[in-house]
């Protein structure tokens, strides 16, 4: 079986003469310790991975996909034994788990759903197979799990329900377009990325090619800009107006300014130049942007751009949701979530409701204000519930669900924040959508299958 995925071999299977190592029995993470027995390997594909089986085993399995993407070129053995720290709560509840940290660093939602799978069927090799299993997503995680659930995750497939938490759900074709508008926004105030005497590149490009420019550079660029780090009275008037224009016109909190500039930066030149082959899936053009001291002098300066129709539709197929789904799925959300905005939660049920299967799934919010860091009794509330809906066929309600967390609260004493009234606006209430839309050339099965055989994000014969 074969998959396409957004630059990387897309094989599922290794390949032609690797050779796949057992796991290695390593130390838990102390919060695991005397709880399970952890290992660590490196499948046939080089993608690093970290699992734990529970003494007291309950018999199901969770795989787990990591958010990101993180862009180093190799897989980093140590994002997958971070994760099974970070998540510890679910092997504390009796599951076992297992995570890859992918074959590669950069962008490929397909890449990464086949190395999930690949782990799970490694997993299934090494231990058996489980009672149940479930696919978890976090952040750029939980477009993986949701491209896991409908590629692989069919009625009769291994899969048996999916938890989605604070997941980038809105797909790569869409789900971005505020970070391009941040790109662009943030160059017509502060003229510094790219400055007047360096190379210039259209900014669709996030970074140039050769650039050698850091995080680190970046920071220093934005507080020239803007003095974001600054408290608000050391920072000049013209700091000041920037950091106040570009953050109304976005709409982008400022505690996360930085953060989505550098993904605007360094994920977007990865898409582009490492998984596009330098083509542009990015458009604003007829975009109006509007909350700025001088909304027509931005409108006339800001940077435009269209996308290549081919290359949107390569970003597209590897990273968009059908809505395709056939097993339970349940997603919980911070409702002030200042990195995947709780809109992508609307964007989710939408592509689920044009599919007409909606019914699959529950969506639960919760009052708080991070990203990645949710209470851990709402995460082993948010386990048990999918748990219960697969065993009996009963599907619970956000109502339901908010009542049954505080059983868990007394076990981990983190809180339960939901607020199971609320619905997201829709995703177009906060990032502009691109006017008329933008329509792109189906993919031809002939082009499909060359996915599994370009070593990138798909480029198209």
């Amino acid at each position: 079986m074969v998959a396409g995925a957004i630059a990387g071999t897309l094989t599922l299977a290794p390949p032609a003469g690797a050779v796949t190592a057992p796991p290695v029995a390593v130390d838990c993470p102390a919060d695991l310790v005397g709880k399970a027995t952890c290992y660590t390997g490196r499948d046939g594909n080089g993608a690093s991975y970290a699992m734990a089986v529970p003494t007291a085993w309950n018999g199901s399995l969770v795989m787990h996909a990591h958010g990101g993407p993180d862009l180093g070129a190799e897989s980093d053995p140590a994002r997958s034994v971070g994760d099974l720290d970070r998540w510890s709560v679910m092997v504390d509840q009796g599951y076992a788990w297992a995570g890859s940290s992918y074959r590669r660093g950069g962008y490929g939602t397909r890449m990464a759903a086949a190395d999930t799978e690949n782990l799970r069927r490694l997993f299934v090799g090494t231990f058996g197979t489980p009672k149940r299993t479930y696919v978890h997503g976090q952040s750029w995680g939980g477009n993986v799990a949701a491209k896991v659930v409908e590629t692989y995750g069919g009625r009769r497939g291994p899969y048996d329900g999916a938890l989605l938490t604070s997941g980038v759900l809105g797909g790569g074709s869409r789900g971005y377009d505020y970070r391009v508008d941040l790109r662009v926004v943030y160059q017509y105030y502060c003229r510094n990325h790219p400055r007047p005497t360096e190379p210039q590149y259209p900014l669709w490009q996030g970074l140039r090619a050769d650039s050698t420019m850091t995080s680190a550079g970046l920071r220093a660029r934005l507080q020239e800009c803007t003095g974001f780090s600054s408290p608000p009275e050391d920072r000049t008037a013209l700091q000041q107006r920037n950091l106040d224009d570009i953050l109304a016109v976005t709409h982008l909190p400022e505690r996360t300014l930085e953060s989505h500039l550098r993904f605007a930066t360094f994920t977007f030149r990865d898409i582009v130049r490492d998984r596009l082959g330098g083509r542009n899936p990015f458009s604003n053009e007829g975009v109006r942007y509007a909350g700025s001291h001088d909304d027509k002098a931005l409108n006339a300066g800001v940077e435009r751009f269209t996308a290549d129709p081919a290359a949107r539709r390569d970003l597209s197929y590897d990273s968009d949701l059908t809505g395709k789904v056939s097993l339970p799925v349940l997603t919980l959300h911070g409702i002030d979530d200042p990195t995947a905005f709780v809109e992508h939660e609307a964007a989710y049920r939408a592509t689920l409701q044009g599919a007409h299967r909606a019914d699959h799934l529950v969506q639960t919010f919760t009052r708080e204000t991070e990203h990645s860091e949710l209470s851990d009794a709402e995460y082993a509330n948010s386990l048990a519930a999918l748990d219960s809906w697969v065993r009996t066929g009963r599907k619970p309600t956000a109502r339901s669900i908010s009542s049954s967390c505080a059983a868990f609260d007394r076990v981990y004493g983190t809180g339960c924040f939901y607020s199971p009234d609320f619905r997201p606006a829709p995703y177009a209430s906060r990032v502009r959508p691109r006017p008329g839309g933008l329509a792109w050339p189906a993919m031809t099965a002939t082009q499909e299958r060359s996915w599994s055989r370009i070593d990138g994000i798909g480029i198209a014969p």
